[in-house]
């Protein structure tokens, strides 16, 4: 089935309990109900297409892979399930949607961001020499005459599909990647791109106060007792590392 979001209306909305009986109907093999639930959720679909967008697909093709995903929630969703149908098909939307990103190999990148890659690449190890540091992304873009998000742009698309998932840090076997921690869903994703890169930079002891601090929650007195360093020593510490995150992400 074919569903083209630009010819779509908008309907009423469903209730929940209209949802299931048309998701029992088309269980049961009713065609109509299920072409009915997933001309309802055209915009729930295109919702999660989203944020892939940028990523060197065309946004109708990852449209018809995310609809595969919501019929595969259809079939699949459990009516006895205490949670609203959208709540259960989204992650299903966005595991087709990155399988067909992973199994395509790598993104298609257009050529002229490529050479903007390589162009980014260069300038990078040369001002590397020059500063005896890495750049920050907002010297890049200076240097290049480019936006911080294109510069970011074009260093993500570069990587593999799964890059932005690593593991910014990892302890006692429980790994921390970006996007599953960084709750703030506004933040733009280069930005998230960008802290995952000051935090990289960070030496060891000043990636685990981020760490202890900021996704375990923990104290300034409790982390030092974990360091074995005072609170203020801890309170120093997290300031220098805040400023220099910001700096390096241009806030």
């Amino acid at each position: 089935m074919e569903i083209n979001l630009k010819n779509s209306k908008k309907e009423e909305q469903l209730t929940d309990e209209q949802v299931k009986k048309y998701i029992y109907d088309s269980q049961q093999g009713d065609q109509v109900a299920r072409d009915l639930l997933v001309e309802r959720n055209v915009r729930l679909v295109w919702s999660v297409v989203q944020r892939f967008i940028n990523r060197g697909y065309d946004p109708d093709d990852l449209f018809q892979i995310g609809c595969i995903g919501l019929l595969k929630s259809i079939d699949k969703f459990d009516l006895s399930y205490d949670v609203r149908f959208s709540t259960y098909a989204v992650p299903m939307i966005i595991g087709e949607i990155q399988r067909f990103i992973r199994d395509d190999g790598s993104v298609k990148v257009s050529r002229s961001l490529k050479e903007t890659g390589n162009k980014i690449r260069k300038k990078k190890d040369e001002l590397t020499k020059k500063f005896g540091r890495s750049p920050t992304i907002n010297e890049l873009a200076i240097e290049l005459e480019l936006s911080p998000e294109d510069v970011v742009h074009a260093q993500e698309a570069a990587k593999l599909p799964h890059s932005i998932h690593e593991t910014v840090y990892e302890n006692d076997g429980d790994p921390i990647t970006l996007l599953d921690q960084i709750a703030d869903q506004d933040t733009k994703w280069f930005d998230k791109i960008a802290l995952q890169e000051a935090i990289r930079n960070l030496e060891e002891r000043e990636r685990l106060i981020v760490y202890l601090r900021y996704y375990k929650d923990k104290t300034q007195s409790e982390v030092a007792e974990r360091l074995g360093i005072s609170q203020v020593q801890v309170s120093r510490l997290e300031k220098r590392i805040l400023e220099y995150i910001k700096e390096q992400i241009g806030m």
